[in-house]
């Protein structure tokens, strides 16, 4: 079974405004449907959970899912303080430990079916993989005072994205390890590679950014209009 964790717990306060980003209408339809769209489309996925903010559910199972036309199964489920909260509650509806569970940003909606299928077919085969795009930049480290310390070399280095892919077992091992230790991940694959886990990497896409402040929604919509749509895809917008 592969079991899609989608991660919309956050509450968007880099975004500003009262509405959690993951609401906020892209070209008219919320982002987060945009997101379940992309799974539910996907033939590799089989279920989904969906992680909200406490007391959202009703929102989205009422508003939302019903307004979405979603096929899949969703399983709702009560996210945390942090990101990291939230991805281990989400994992406790996945009771199978033999499960692929792809656990993929909500505020991620350019993601392809292409990309999750890649990081499932990883995580069949090594354990762990996720979606990942070279460093194109020149990178500098900086001292609090605003002064270049070093330019550091690219060769190698890689920014991480979701979808990430995962054995359930070795995922719930590994945040059940950093939830016993205190420890904060800056993602789900550093949980896994901390506990000795080896992760694989398979070439994700510049457009599949993270929509994290009003720019990012403008080059959202920018990009999605480049986009020619999905068989099927036309209806009419949810919002707005």
């Amino acid at each position: 079974m592969v079991c899609a964790l989608i991660v919309a717990g956050g509450s968007g306060r880099r975004f500003g405004g009262a509405t959690p980003k993951q609401y906020l209408p892209l070209a008219g339809v919320p982002v987060l449907v945009r997101t379940l769209e992309v799974f539910d489309r996907c033939e590799g996925v089989d279920t989904l959970v969906l992680v909200v903010p406490p007391g959202d559910e009703p929102l989205v199972r009422d508003s939302l899912l019903a307004a979405a036309g979603i096929r899949k199964t969703v399983r709702l489920c009560s996210g945390g303080a942090q990101r990291q909260d939230s991805v281990f509650n989400g994992l406790a509806c996945i009771p199978d430990d033999d499960a692929i569970v792809v656990i993929h940003d909500a505020v991620r909606p350019l993601v392809t079916c292409e990309c999750i299928i890649a990081c499932v077919d990883g995580a069949r085969a090594y354990g762990a993989c996720i979606a990942a795009v070279p460093a194109w930049d020149t990178l500098k480290r900086v001292t609090p005072a605003g002064r270049i310390d070093a330019t550091l070399p690219r060769e190698g280095v890689w920014l991480a994205q979701t979808p990430q892919a995962f054995r359930a077992g070795l995922i719930r091992q590994a945040h059940q390890a950093a939830l016993s230790q205190n420890f904060p991940g800056t993602d789900d694959a550093s949980l896994v590679e901390r506990c000795g886990g080896s992760v694989r990497v398979v070439s994700g896409s510049r457009r599949n950014i993270k929509i994290t402040t009003p720019e990012d929604m403008a080059l959202a919509e920018a990009l999605l209009a480049a986009r020619p749509l999905p068989p099927g895809h036309g209806r009419r917008p949810l919002c707005g």
